[in-house]
């Protein structure tokens, strides 16, 4: 007899496919072996008492404070402690249950979903002077090189942009941002780069979006998060994807004392608004990709709480995309300069695609193409 404990195991029904298991089982089982430890705010006290008993009667449990059984208090913060089969049949449970338990019911179920396409990799161009990351930078034929080279590394989407994001910076007249894209754009339109990848066109400016899907771009990424209508409505026009990023304030204010009650939380309600503003305005969910904007108004703490917490987006059925590329949060846990935090950066990247992501926005395409293939091979069973 061998005895030995498994690690994580990402592909569960493989596993019990493997060892003989009957195929009716195979799926039962498998909602079995992963535990999800979500967290309920402001719930009803009430509700809590019924979702306690209820998460009990079927194995699971909810963490809760003292004085619940005797409503202390109107309101209380909770833990659901489960694993994927118990959630299931929690939220069955509670679709006749009062006090608000019906959308707890929903969001569950919600909560269940798991990343569907393979991890992709977005390379950076900057075509501007300012970016923080110097390496990032490359104008006229250097810009075409760059963008070939990242190809032949791997990549599978290339993010173009020509107006620094990085804390403190000022907007950029529409007329210059262009400018210093048009080369690029056309060259990319005359050569035919788009049929090997897909292009991304980071930029909040209307016009720029769309000269860019003129010339073959496919993907509108969009770091202030839908605010401007237009923009959404030329990727609609244009059939283009949409990339929803998260920030609190501006490029030129977001690092002035961030501040949030509950930063997951409230990331997680304004992508439930600019989806839904985006859905009005012709851009269907499954063009949609999510991006929490790190660094893009978050302190450490807060970059770090939504890395952990990631695949609680995963519930909107949209593609995540992480970029932490060689950003300041490195430098805040380990102090380095930008030349020097890849590193930092693999390690952020691989915890995000370990929690739901499946975009991931990175300035070195080859040493992320190899890491993260080793991470599929630590995680799948071939």
């Amino acid at each position: 007899m061998k005895i030995y404990r498994l690690g994580t195991v990402s592909e569960r029904e493989k596993l019990l496919k493997e060892l003989g298991v009957q195929s009716g089982g195979i799926r039962i089982m498998a909602r079995k072996m992963e535990t999800l430890w979500i967290m309920i705010r402001d719930l009803r006290t009430p509700a809590a008492n019924i979702l306690k008993q209820d998460a009990l009667s079927v194995g699971a449990d909810l963490a809760v404070p003292s004085g619940v059984i005797t409503c202390e208090k109107e309101r209380v913060d909770v833990l659901l402690i489960a694993t994927r089969s118990q959630i299931l049949t929690l939220a069955r449970k509670e679709l006749a249950q009062p006090f608000g338990l019906r959308e707890v019911a929903a969001r569950l179920k919600g909560f269940l979903k798991e990343p569907q396409d393979p991890v992709q990799i977005m390379g950076v161009l900057n075509a501007n002077d300012d970016s923080f990351y110097s390496g990032s930078r490359f104008r006229g034929a250097a810009a075409i090189e760059r963008i070939e080279q990242m190809i032949e590394e791997g990549a599978q989407i290339v993010d173009i942009g020509a107006v620094s994001s990085r804390p403190g910076s000022e907007p950029v007249p529409a007329a210059e941002e262009l400018d210093r894209l048009r080369g690029i754009c056309d060259a990319v339109k005359e050569s035919r780069l788009y049929e090997k990848v897909l292009f991304s066109i980071d930029t909040t400016t209307p016009e720029v979006a769309e000269y860019a899907l003129r010339s073959g771009f496919g993907l509108v990424n969009d770091i202030a998060g839908a605010l401007d209508e237009d923009l959404v409505r030329v990727a609609a026009e244009y059939g283009a994807r949409y990339c929803i990023m998260h920030m609190q304030g501006t490029p030129r204010t977001m690092q002035q004392n961030p501040c949030y009650e509950d930063v997951t939380a409230e990331v997680d309600a304004f992508f439930a608004k600019r989806i839904e503003r985006c859905e009005a305005l012709g851009v269907p969910r499954e063009r949609i990709i999510l991006d929490v904007g790190i660094g893009f108004g978050k302190t450490l703490e807060h970059n770090l709480e939504l890395l952990r917490n990631h695949a609680t987006f995963l519930h909107h059925g949209c593609p995540l995309l992480i970029g932490a590329s060689r950003k300041s949060m490195i430098d805040r846990i380990v102090p380095a300069p930008t030349e020097e935090r890849l590193p930092g950066t693999l390690a952020i990247h691989l915890k995000a695609v370990q929690e739901g992501a499946s975009i991931v926005r990175c300035h070195d395409v080859a040493e992320h193409r190899q890491a993260l293939e080793v991470w599929r091979r630590l995680h799948t069973l071939s």
